[in-house]
């Protein structure tokens, strides 16, 4: 059985979007496809800018996640108890949200492509690790959305893709807590990375 790192989930419960020429806001909802060495979870994603619901379609201790870029904080929902768990926004949640990813050194448009109905470029981009080593993905960015639509390690099976997207307005409700959850308390849950 393949236990999903907090790491995993974090680097995989992101979502990139950026626009090139100021501010517009990207409404949609889409399924989102996790492929991490061999083992494949699929995902509901809500998004608006600066914030973002995902909600895990496989049974688990957290079964979604808010992302609240705006309020720099993200909550853990455990539905099992009614409880929620805040956690610090960090780099690692904007690394898919920005056009850049952090540590980026190169980027080098090497086609374009129809993906899911979408005009893409495709990009190759070389990232620097703390380690000091380099990793390339292949990016495809949705040029009609400003928002990419798949994200590949070039040598490891490793792959995020959104599919099914549709651009929608989204209710404020989906970025909420729901009322009646109560915070967990520290004790109960070590969240490590």
């Amino acid at each position: 059985m393949h236990r999903w790192t907090f790491r995993g989930m974090l680097l995989a419960s992101t979502v990139w979007v950026s626009a090139s020429t100021g501010a517009w806001a990207l409404e949609f909802v889409a399924e989102r496809v996790t492929r991490v060495d061999g083992h494949t979870r699929t995902e509901s994603v809500y998004y608006r800018d600066n914030m973002w619901r995902v909600e895990q379609n496989a049974p688990g201790l957290v079964n979604a996640l808010i992302v609240r870029k705006d309020k720099r904080l993200v909550w853990l929902l455990l539905p099992r108890f009614g409880m929620f768990k805040t956690v610090n926004y960090e780099q690692a949640y904007a690394n898919l949200v920005n056009k850049r990813i952090s540590g980026e050194i190169a980027r080098e448009v090497i086609g374009s492509a129809q993906l899911d109905g979408h005009p893409t470029k495709v990009y190759q981009i070389t990232v620097a690790t703390e380690t000091g080593n380099t990793v390339v993905y292949y990016q495809w960015f949705a040029t009609d959305l400003q928002f990419p639509l798949r994200l590949a390690r070039k040598d490891a099976d490793w792959l995020v893709e959104y599919v099914h997207l549709h651009v929608t307005p989204v209710s404020d409700y989906m970025f909420r807590l729901p009322p009646s959850y109560q915070p967990m308390p520290e004790t109960a849950v070590t969240v490590t990375h």
